[in-house]
């Protein structure tokens, strides 16, 4: 039987050779308009096909928003399962963005969605709320570590209301995100180059406040047209900059329709990513 390459294994050789990047796939109903396109099936598929086939050959991550195909019903979920399946045969790795988060058999299930080999929805990674209490998520870690996945979890996100909880002193006089991060620096313990189970930490934050040595990734975003600049992460990430994975959407995706445009801005951005984190 051939060994499964973790995630995180995976991610870190897609960082190294193809630039530090994830770019967001987000068919919000004012890109499709800037792109011509009505807001309609055809247009989310239009959208995403023409994304997907611009940037998958040469960007490390693409992360499909999953909310803005599921607006369409069952037909906004198979465009976003073409868009997974298409994605990934390019070479991308690709980041589900669906933020999940329950607890047993109700997480079971969302973990079978997302990180089963056998689903249609199938991504390298996910990511998921740990509010419920990081335990709740035992069974998507378990069923991404099973299939070679990983995870991406909610510790310091760019919105400013995250912070009511995120940043709520726990029992034992820990910020609550330190919490998660520690759970999370646990389920990473001795892998290498790099553990599977990766932390959401905004790149707009004034300060993390927190350690963010993890032994794994740090998606973040916030990048372009939240108002972060490739050169706010050593600032916000200083000695673990060089695992993070910097995510934008709008940022590149205001390019479109244009293929070749849209490959422009996404291998500037990879290069300002680059460099900031080589300098770090």
């Amino acid at each position: 039987m051939t060994a499964i390459t973790p995630f995180g294994a995976r991610l870190h050789e897609a960082l190294r050779t193809r630039g530090p990047l994830c770019v967001g796939i987000d068919p919000h109903a004012s890109l499709l308009k800037d792109w011509g396109l009505d807001d309609d099936v055809a247009g989310l598929e239009r959208f995403s096909r023409t994304t997907v086939e611009a940037l998958a050959d040469r960007v490390a991550v693409l992360k499909p928003q999953s909310a803005f195909f599921e607006r369409f019903g069952s037909r906004g979920v198979a465009v976003l399962e073409k868009t997974v399946e298409e994605a990934r045969a390019a070479g991308a790795l690709v980041l589900m963005d669906a933020k999940r988060g329950d607890i047993g058999s109700t997480m079971g299930a969302y973990a079978a969605a997302y990180l089963h080999p056998s689903s249609p929805l199938f991504s390298d990674a996910v990511t998921l709320s740990p509010y419920l209490g990081f335990g709740s998520l035992r069974p998507a870690l378990d069923a991404a570590a099973a299939s070679g996945a990983g995870v991406f979890v909610l510790a310091l996100t760019s919105n400013a209301e995250g912070a009511e909880v995120q940043r709520a002193t726990a029992a034992d006089g820990r910020p609550l995100a330190q919490v998660m991060l520690d759970h999370m620096a646990a389920e990473n313990v001795d892998a290498w180059p790099l553990g599977s189970v990766g932390a959401v930490v905004g790149a707009t934050l004034a300060d993390a406040g927190v350690n963010l040595a993890i032994n794994g990734p740090l998606l973040a975003p916030g990048i372009g047209a939240q108002g972060a600049t490739p050169a706010d992460v050593p600032r916000v990430f200083g000695s673990v900059a060089g695992n993070v994975v910097p995510s934008v959407s709008r940022g590149v995706l205001r390019y479109g329709p244009d293929a070749a445009a849209l490959r422009e801005a996404a291998a500037r951005f990879a290069e300002e990513c680059r460099a900031a984190v080589s300098g770090a």
